[in-house]
């Protein structure tokens, strides 16, 4: 939004140089730059190219997984020093201030992902030009753009709370220092509204893996209610998508996350990434098409033979002990979502495996489930891994249903016993592990189980604040003030936002 703002103050001035000279009156856009607004969206392939560029932030939007991991008891920042990426080291410590260069990038981008679906959303009925482009599809198409809306400012509310709404138009010049934060009361019913706008348009397959469908708006808009406490709500989207979705869990839990489980049968919705076309720009990082995270998590100096899977990293947001000691004895989940290195290395000597231990906050342990693996990435080869994120697995929506049934007005925890137990079966290969408490003791424990089977995922500290937990498991934590982040503090600057409390 600080561009925004740039590029405003510069248009501005302009304006007043012109003055009154006819020639500016009489400009034409044309006369200076070649593409301009109005040659945009005059065909069906113009519409549809754009809808894909509205999908874009997605992927610059990857240094929300590791924030809500590394904010929460999960992980640590790690890396080689105190000073290595400061912003998560501040995070990491509760000693975050408004000036955090990740949380004002994914702001940002956040924004960048609302400017976007907000052109297409301006136009839909008519094109720049006042022309009305009609074409088969085009609801569904933009059910994905409100979906994609939705998403964006679910971002933003859950990290921030207030936060400035707009959904008709992109910004303009005249709202240059007009922005206002909305409560997040109104800002959810905006993400209600986006998703049950997209449920009733969008197709249930999509040809092209990667897309919305109407199974991704509904788990959607069930994890949005969650977040309001609307549990009768919750329970109704929720059991559609199990009972209508034909999704269906994995039996091999660290295969989801191989190149070959992306777009699986458990898959609900994933942000897709890719290495074909390589990235060289550090200074935007999080800008190009490939995960940049996934060099983050890797192990430091890691060498090997050459059968030995995995490539180096940097030794970034690293599991704790203390996820690692929530597993249960024969929870397979364990070894990926707290990846041992030297257990690794020890049951495969074969491999010849060296590697440096984590400079800063060692663990012992990594985050493989994103852990990076040779041949897939390309180019500037931090920049470029294809690992795509596993956004809503069907796993969460069963953990998410077993939730909604037993705080429902009228729970029903047999049900919710039989969502959650499907998720315990998988992890444990057998059903002698299954939960049957009911109450609030068996509302705890689908809270446990969503962290054993979402950590490392970007929920855990999320998940804490939404469930009043925060303040008993993250150190450092100071309810009144860290259930969400600090407004960037160039937004307070130039847009004239109001701050959090305790920031």
């Amino acid at each position: 939004m600080k561009k925004i703002y740039i590029r405003f103050a510069g248009m501005a001035l302009l304006m007043a140089m012109a003055g009154s000279c006819k020639k500016f009156v009489d400009y034409n856009p044309h006369e200076d730059f070649k593409v301009t607004d109005q040659d945009y969206l005059k065909t069906e392939t113009d519409y549809r190219t754009m809808a894909v560029s509205a999908y874009t932030p997605l992927q610059w939007l990857n240094q929300m997984v590791p924030v809500g991991d590394i904010a929460s008891d999960n992980s640590v920042a790690g890396g080689e020093a105190a000073s290595d990426v400061l912003s998560l080291q501040q995070i990491d410590d509760y000693t975050l201030t408004p000036v955090n260069s990740t949380l004002t990038d994914l702001w940002q981008v956040s924004y960048e992902g609302i400017n976007r679906t907000n052109y297409l959303t301006q136009y839909k009925d008519k094109n720049p030009g006042g022309q009305a482009i009609s074409f088969t599809g085009k609801d569904a198409l933009y059910g994905e753009i409100t979906f994609l809306r939705a998403y964006y400012y679910f971002s933003l509310v859950r990290m921030f709370g207030d936060v400035p709404l707009f959904t008709d138009r992109r910004l303009e010049v005249k709202d240059s220092k007009t922005l206002k934060r909305s409560p997040k009361a109104d800002v959810y019913k905006q993400i209600e509204a986006d998703l049950n706008s997209a449920i009733a348009v969008l197709p249930t397959i999509q040809s092209q893996k990667g897309r919305v469908t109407k199974y991704a708006a509904q788990a959607m808009l069930g994890k949005v209610y969650l977040y309001e406490n609307k549990f009768d709500d919750a329970k109704t989207v929720l059991e559609s998508v199990i009972s209508n979705g034909g999704f269906t869990l994995v039996p091999d839990f660290a295969s989801i996350f191989l190149a070959a489980g992306e777009n699986g049968a458990e898959s609900v919705f994933e942000i897709q990434y890719s290495n074909n076309s390589p990235y060289y720009n550090w200074g935007g990082q999080t800008r190009g098409q490939g995960n940049y995270s996934v060099q983050q998590c890797g192990i430091r100096g890691l060498n090997g033979s050459a059968d030995m899977p995995y490539a180096a990293g940097w030794s970034t947001n690293l599991p704790t002990q203390d996820l690692a000691n929530a597993y249960a004895a024969g929870d397979k989940r364990k070894a990926i979502t707290t990846f041992d290195i030297e257990a690794y290395k020890n049951a495969n000597p074969s491999f010849n495996i060296t590697y440096q231990v984590a400079p800063y906050k060692n663990t012992g342990l990594y985050n493989g489930k994103y852990l990076p693996r040779k041949g897939e990435t390309s180019g500037q080869v931090e920049l470029n891994y294809l690992n795509n994120f596993r956004t809503l697995r069907y796993a969460e929506v069963l953990l998410m249903a077993a939730e909604a049934e037993n705080r429902a007005g009228s729970p029903n925890d047999t049900k919710a016993q039989g969502f959650l137990n499907q998720v315990r079966a998988r992890a444990f290969g057998d059903a002698t592990h299954n939960i049957t408490s009911t109450g609030a003791t068996l509302k705890q424990a689908i809270w446990d189980e969503r962290r054993l089977e979402l950590g490392m995922e970007g929920d855990r500290f999320f998940d804490l604040v939404r469930t009043g937990q925060a303040a008993a498991k993250i150190t450092g934590f100071k309810t009144g003030k860290n259930e969400v982040f600090p407004i960037p503090q160039q937004e307070v600057d130039i847009s004239g936002l109001t701050q959090n409390p305790g920031y």
